[in-house]
């Protein structure tokens, strides 16, 4: 259990981890050949080596992959215990910017693939704050059904339909569908890959401790990707012909843009902030804290806050080296490698922070 005064937990424990990365590596040398950049240019700005490209995986191929690994049907993932039916599953939380279509959402499609026949299912729009706005909304479902199964018993009454007890968590990216190629100042952060948790409630266990989430105004479009859609002129519109035609041919950017200072400058305030937010509500001190598992945005952003927090930086668990910027993933990837690789235990206070575009940053205490 928590200790005395170290902050409430609320039963939503952590089952099963475990991620997905394309086949295909990219080097910062073969964007060199794309783009004006060099390695030596990229690693010292940003720390990223190589990136995972999905030439033929689709969102739904890495995201069922990364399930299928923290439910034990495939190895490669993390399990506290034994392997989960997918049976089991009462509902899939998909963050994504790239869904494989607009519907069904990914997260059904993953439950097609994976066999969660008694899932219910719903994608999330939260960019590279996925990783705890998806977790930290799994957590409060869960809360929120164990309360009304406990009134119900005490009440003699039934519980209200669709009782949760375990919620799949995946977060499925491939990014390089919204990067411009032509654009070194994107293309060489992001990645695709996919990362999954599974939640389920235990009325005797730790397991998320606190959470904190917000979103700021991107009134000046710092971090922004159009919609297919854009202005696509409708035939109910009561405009001249000439209008509709200059309607029709006016250019739509289908690329992420991203205003690299003002979001570095977010990034790093944000960051801070949602952590100390996070201990605050849990009232834990940073030394509680066994691992940080930022969003791997850039590794200047998790060096700062290391240094800010007076916390050395083997503190925080640091991916993007090999995976680069996989949004919402990134950090449930990263979390993943690190209880695989047992830099987390049972027992262990874990804390995940994520930031991005919206802008929404948040950040979530919990123990393993």
């Amino acid at each position: 259990m928590a200790p005395e005064g170290k902050g409430k937990a609320v039963g939503s424990v952590i089952i099963g981890s475990g991620k997905s990365l394309p086949e295909r590596v990219v080097t910062n040398d073969e964007l060199g050949q794309i783009v004006d950049t060099t390695d030596e240019w990229i690693v010292p700005r940003t720390g990223i080596h190589t990136r995972h490209i999905a030439v033929h995986e689709t969102g739904t191929d890495l995201g069922a992959q990364a399930s299928a690994r923290a439910l034990g049907l495939e190895a490669g993932g993390w399990l506290r215990e034994k392997a989960i039916d997918p049976a089991s599953i009462d509902m899939i939380i998909c963050p994504t910017l790239t869904a494989d279509a607009h519907f069904p959402s990914q997260a059904a499609l993953i439950r097609e693939r994976i066999g969660a026949v008694n899932a219910v299912c719903f994608d999330m729009s939260c960019a590279c704050s996925g990783c705890v706005y998806g977790t930290s909304t799994a957590d409060m479902l869960l809360a929120a059904s164990a309360a009304d199964i406990a009134a119900a018993k005490a009440a003699g009454r039934p519980p209200r339909p669709n009782p949760l007890r375990r919620i799949l968590v995946v977060a499925t990216e491939r990014l390089s569908r919204l990067g411009d190629w032509n654009d070194r100042a994107t293309c060489i952060l992001f990645g695709d890959g996919a990362g999954a948790v599974v939640m389920e409630w235990r009325d005797d266990a730790d397991g998320m401790l606190s959470s904190y989430m917000e979103n700021t105004d991107d009134a000046d479009h710092v971090l922004w990707c159009d919609s297919a859609f854009c202005d696509r002129p409708l035939p109910f519109d009561a405009v001249s012909d000439e209008a509709a035609r200059a309607a029709a041919e006016a250019p739509c950017d289908p690329y992420m843009r991203m205003a690299g200072q003002a979001v570095f400058k977010f990034a790093t305030s944000a960051m801070v902030r949602c952590i100390e937010e996070a201990l605050s509500r849990a009232q834990l001190s940073p030394e509680d804290v066994a691992l940080y598992v930022p969003h791997q945005a850039n590794e200047r952003i998790i060096r700062y806050a290391a240094k800010k927090m007076g916390m050395p930086s083997e503190r925080f668990q640091v991916t993007i080296d090999h995976t680069g910027n996989v949004s919402g993933a990134s950090a449930l990837i990263a979390l993943n490698e690190a209880l695989v690789e047992g830099k987390l235990a049972v027992g262990d206070i874990a804390l995940m922070a994520g930031f991005g575009g919206g802008l929404t940053a948040g950040a979530c205490a919990f123990r393993i």
